[in-house]
Parts: C-alpha cells; structure tokens; sequence
C-alpha cells in the first residue's frame, strides 16, 4: 500500500498520489483493449460562469491525470504504426485575453510533454486531421464513453464519430463503453493509497464532529467543524455535500438544508467525507445528541450495525454488489424492519463517489461503500452507518474502520467531549 500520514509541513512529501507512469500504463492497457479502433475521450467543456469549479470527466482524468484543461480530449488510435502517435492529447489554444482572467497557460514543449507524461501533445484544431487520418486508416471507430439514454444528448464521443464515419465508406462503430469501467473498477495500491488516505482526514472530521456535539448547536455547526477539520488536514474539498441530518431529518437520505437545532433524544446522521488526489471517501455515522443511545435507538442501531458487519463480511473478490447487498437486507428483513431499508446497500468508490460501475463481479482490488439503514419517520429515527471496503480474495479491507461506530465507543468518544465541554464551561463560569 501507498504509504499515508497526516499531511503537515513535515511529512506533506510523502502523501500517496498517482505517478504518471501508471497513468501510461491505463492508456497502454486501453489502447491494447481497442484492437485496432479509434477512440476519444473528451474532457468537457468549463461552465462559462464562476459558480462552480470545473472538473474534468472521470474517464478522462482515469487516463491522463490532467485536472486543469476544460476543452481538451484524448484521442486514442490504437493502429497507428509509431506508437509515440497512438496516443494524442489536444489541448485548447493559447488565449492570452481570456487567460488574463482565467490564468495562463503553457506553450506546446518538451517540457509540457514531461508534464504529462504524452509524447504527443497538440492543439484542438487538429481533432479533425487526426481523426481523419485515422479513420481511413483503420475503418474501425469505438464509443468510450457512457452511453445515453433516449431522452439525453448523445455521448460526446459518439456523437463525433457519428458525423467522422458517415464520410468514410465502410467506417463502423462499435460499443466498447464497458472498457474503460473495467479498468476503473480495479484499483491500484496507489489508487487504494489516495482512498485510505482521504478516510484518514474524515476520521478527523467525525472526531471534531463528536467533539462539538450537543444539544443547541445546529446541523450547520457540526457540518462546518467536520468540514473545517478535513481543511486543516490536508483536504482541499469534500467528496460530496455533507449530510448531517437530526430528529425527523436523519431519515431523509439527501437532506442538505443542515439548518435545524440539535434536540437532546435526537439521533443524528453525518454521511460525509474528505476527497484527497481525486479520490473520494464516503463516511457514514449515528450519533446520539445527549451522548447517550435510548433503549429503542440502541435496539435498531445494533440491528443495522449487525447489518453492516454482515455486508463487510461478503466483501471480496468475485462477488457482487448484489450479493453484498443481500447479505445486510437479510439482517434488516429477519430484524421485522425491511420496508424500512430503502435504499440499496452501497456503490463502488473511486474518482467519483459513486464511481463508475461495470455489470460485473467485483475484481481484486475494487472498493465499495457498505451503508445499510434503518429509517422510521413516525419515530423521528433514522440510522446509517456506511465504511468504505477493498475487496480482495483474501477477504475485506477496510479504509475507515477507525472511526467509532460500535455503541461503547460512541458513547465513551461522546461522553469524553460532553465532559470536556462541561469543564471549560465551568472554568468559564464567573465566581
């Protein structure tokens, strides 16, 4: 495994990133998976407005690393007979107005070769010429990226090669939208590394949750402390929207307003996590806000921690999400609780939250989420806890384990903060 620590002035080095080689060694993998066909993967174009940060395609930061260049696209021409040529990025041209605002770019060179670690690196104005030439050359085109349905805009790479391979006689297209899920589903120890390592800066974020948690504050004040310990330790963003969810809120599955106060009886559910490296981690817990579980939320939080141990348990190599799946509702079902599991058991991990996920057993490597729940509106009850799992054929790992879930160690962790809290208040208190 990739080596991890918290990342400070001292140790910031040796976090686990992605090196290019492995990045040369996807596309290698992709380019001999095509068998002679033609390929693009683009990466997107950039929302023209400042509301939100642009982010690249998945597939294409899987296969070049490249996080900073809206517009750009891969072409992959797996029978062009140089092989330096068989894999093309295109690049934007410079626009030294617009670059004024947005920041500027580097020029065409060896040294931005290195950068990425691509011998061939040109301009977008070259799509056309490439594409040509290597169409006539093999007659064989093969859409990459995920398929549309009916009601959406064609795929961006389809549609492309559509209108390339209507001017070639003979020129087909073929499906090979699975390829590069395939690949995706495996992850490298260096990929595993990034993972584990942004579930190391969410234990931060918990543990800062359980230390401000209390009966007063709101949703919003504990969502903020996790989030602001993930910064401080290394974290430029979160995963995802952070749920913190009390009361009659925890069992709503997507609930961002995160504006009510924390009621003392009330369970609260904190499904968040940190991203590190383009990678994401995905966390979920139930805590209760006095610090303590009552008799009935101690009943149905060991049912679906029972749950989830039996989930964690089915994950290795070989199996499937459904099997993982059927393993926790069996827990939930015999418990008398199944109509209150709702959602399914968990998702693979990766680049993105729910990462891409090809019909297939789950390769050596793969890691999924476990998150089975309990949710009983009439009871203001909701309850999820969810770890993140590689599944190996020696059995689970699993990347977020330390974070306290077991009812002892909630509410020894909680009852150490409540403490803590009440200390500093009386130190507080004038005499």
């Amino acid at each position: 495994m990739a080596k991890t620590a918290a990342l400070t002035s001292s140790n910031r080095s040796i976090a686990p990133s992605i090196e290019l080689r492995e990045y040369a060694s996807r596309r290698e993998r992709l380019l001999k998976a095509l068998d002679g066909h033609v390929a693009i993967v683009p990466a997107g174009e950039a929302d023209a407005s400042l509301h939100h940060p642009w982010v690249p395609h998945a597939h294409f930061t899987y296969l070049t690393g490249v996080t900073d260049e809206p517009g750009a696209t891969l072409v992959l021409d797996s029978a062009h007979p140089v092989a330096s040529k068989r894999c093309t990025l295109l690049l934007r041209p410079l626009n030294p107005e617009v670059e004024k605002w947005d920041g500027f770019r580097a020029e065409l060179s060896s040294a931005l070769r290195a950068r990425y670690g691509i011998s061939s690196v040109m301009r977008i104005s070259m799509l056309p010429r490439l594409l040509l030439e290597a169409a006539r050359r093999s007659r064989k085109l093969a859409a990459v990226m995920p398929l549309a349905p009916f009601n959406a805009p064609v795929s961006s790479d389809l549609a492309i090669l559509r209108s390339q391979a209507e001017r070639i006689p003979g020129c087909s297209i073929i499906d090979r939208s699975g390829l590069i899920p395939a690949m995706r589903a495996a992850k490298s120890k260096a990929e595993i590394g990034c993972i584990r390592h942004a579930g190391e800066i969410s234990a931060h974020g918990f543990n800062a949750a359980l230390a401000v948690m209390r009966a007063g504050i709101t949703e919003f004040d504990v969502q903020e402390a996790m989030e602001h310990a993930y910064r401080t330790n290394g974290a430029r963003d979160t995963a995802y929207r952070t749920i913190a969810g009390s009361g009659f809120n925890a069992t709503v599955l997507h609930y961002h307003a995160n504006d009510q106060v924390l009621a003392d009886g009330d369970l609260v559910v904190l499904d968040s996590g940190a991203a590190f490296g383009g990678y994401a981690s995905d966390v979920t817990r139930t805590y209760p806000v006095s610090g303590r579980f009552t008799a009935r939320q101690r009943e149905l939080y060991s049912i679906v921690l029972k749950s989830l141990e039996a989930g964690i348990k089915a994950c290795r190599a070989g199996t499937t999400l459904g099997t993982i799946d059927a393993a926790c509702r069996k827990v939930i079902n015999d418990a008398g609780h199944g109509d209150a599991f709702i959602h399914g058991a968990g998702h693979h991990l990766g680049l993105e939250v729910h990462d891409s996920s090809p019909d297939a057993p789950l390769p050596d490597g793969a890691v999924v989420t476990v998150e089975p729940g309990i949710y009983l509106p009439g009871e203001k009850i909701g309850i999820r806890i969810e770890d993140d799992i590689v599944c190996t054929k020696k059995g689970p790992i699993n990347l977020t384990g330390s974070i306290p879930k077991s009812i002892a160690d909630i509410e020894r962790a909680m009852g150490a903060s409540i403490g803590a809290s009440k200390r500093a208040s009386a130190r507080r208190r004038p005499r």
